[in-house]
């Protein structure tokens, strides 16, 4: 499943479109709010949910090459997160769900 398949089966809020990651491959899920783990344990092809809505989960997402960050829990988005998604191509969603179902429904819809 590719990111842009995702966005458009599950429902969740798009907040950042990133064309260079439409085509982006979502091979895992991976969920967790320590940005230092996510950093050391996340994989390239990863959706990340999260509730960390921050400048460094940003960074993070950069670092690691993720497919895209789903924030859940509706948690907000400032301004500033959204500029920087969008000048760094980091696709960016956001759910009211929690963290575990939206994981979840990831997760089933990719086969996992």
């Amino acid at each position: 499943m590719t990111v842009k398949e995702m966005a458009d089966s599950l429902g969740f809020k798009i907040l950042n479109e990133a064309e260079s990651t439409n085509a982006k491959k979502i091979g895992s899920v991976y969920c967790c709010d320590l940005l230092s783990i996510a950093m050391s344990k996340m994989s390239e092809e990863a959706a990340w949910v999260t509730v960390m809505s921050n400048m460094n989960t940003l960074a993070v997402a950069s670092l690691t090459d993720v497919s895209c960050v789903i924030l859940a829990e509706g948690v907000a988005v400032d301004e500033g997160m959204l500029a920087k998604a969008k000048e760094q191509e980091i696709a960016l969603f956001s759910t009211e769900l929690p963290v575990f179902e939206a994981a979840m429904m990831v997760g089933k819809a990719i086969g996992k």
